[in-house]
């Protein structure tokens, strides 16, 4: 009888792949050991077909070594490449990844929180939109793009900075009057400052500036007048565009294309967010980048920090700006 049909144990491992116990148990335990001793326990545990018993060890430690992440939905290509670099930076840290859905539902949310707990989790991180939420103080809670309270972590790009960065390279790139179009959640978040952050860059170059933003709900028809009464003469009188998402920024460009208003030549457009065709090819269009990875990163460190009460509650990461076709070069 083979010891995998048998039922390997960590002994059987740590025979198998000529270490002490201790250091198996180190290993299955998310504990620190050297790669070299990692990858031969790993090994061993692939052949032997070991099964460890995680019920047990939260029973011992209090830990399930599991971290949920809540996000409205993956079809979002932002949201989806934060799951895949939060889930990254767990298997980094031997730790696994409850993924939960809310699909902007604001009772969902709260349900996903109950449910987090239910099962035992380490921590959660979430990105919300429930004004009324209430963040558990039982558990590490770190949030993405949203400010709570100073006891709750948030993780953020530089929102502000990203709309002050866009205003300067339009202004570099020569135009001469510009907007910034944005639908925007009716709670107040970090991504609220990219219009802050664009206006008061506006202000400062001198340089002409419109503004709308359309709460979630609203007509996107709303945003294609704002761009029809800026016409004359069968020309778009704004020659930039600063728009608060990429996704957004791309449904612009279709309707201009039924204006027969050219991108980049007639106006220059820079997005928000880095999403790139295909997942990780060409940028959609010329943009200000969010760190992805970093954010992710950031996320799981300190939803895992040992010093969790001591934890900065606000934390923004750098952006950078990308050409992608939709400014000129």
């Amino acid at each position: 009888m083979s010891k995998e049909k048998a039922g390997a144990t960590m002994a059987d491992v740590a025979r198998e792949a000529g270490v002490a116990l201790g250091t198996v148990s180190r290993v299955v335990n998310g504990q620190q050991v050297g790669e070299e001793f990692r990858a031969k326990v790993e090994e061993a545990i692939r052949r032997l077909g070991y099964q460890y018993n995680s019920t047990g060890r939260t029973l011992r430690t209090g830990h399930t070594n599991t971290i949920a992440l809540i996000v409205p939905n993956t079809i979002t290509p932002y949201f989806a490449l934060l799951v895949h670099y939060v889930n990254m930076a767990l298997e980094k840290r031997n730790c696994r990844m409850l993924l939960c859905f809310s699909e902007y539902d604001r009772d969902r949310e709260i349900e996903m929180i109950q449910m987090a707990k239910q099962n035992q989790v380490d921590g959660i991180i979430a990105l919300t939109y429930n004004p009324n939420l209430v963040i558990p103080d039982d558990i590490p809670f770190v949030t993405i793009d949203r400010f709570f309270s100073t006891s709750v972590p948030c993780i953020a790009s530089d929102n502000f900075g990203g709309g002050h960065l866009a205003a300067n390279k339009l202004k570099e790139l020569g135009c001469s009057r510009v907007a910034f179009l944005q639908v925007s959640s009716t709670i107040t978040n970090e991504p609220s400052k990219r219009k802050d952050g664009f206006v008061s860059a506006c202000v400062e170059l001198g340089l002409p500036f419109e503004v709308l933003v359309l709460e979630d709900g609203q007509p996107y028809t709303l945003l294609e007048d704002f761009l029809e009464n800026h016409m004359e003469n069968g020309k778009l009188i704004l020659d930039g565009l600063f728009v608060g998402t990429d996704t957004l920024a791309w449904r612009v460009i279709q309707s201009l294309k039924k204006m027969h208003v050219s991108v980049p030549e007639d106006v220059q457009i820079i997005g928000f967010d880095g999403i790139r065709m295909f997942g990780n090819m060409e940028p959609v269009v010329s943009t200000i980048v969010q760190p992805v990875a970093d954010i992710a990163e950031t996320c799981v460190s300190t939803v895992l920090s040992k010093h969790f009460a001591n934890v900065p509650s606000l934390i923004c990461l750098p952006v950078t700006y990308l050409y992608g076709g939709t400014t000129k070069a």
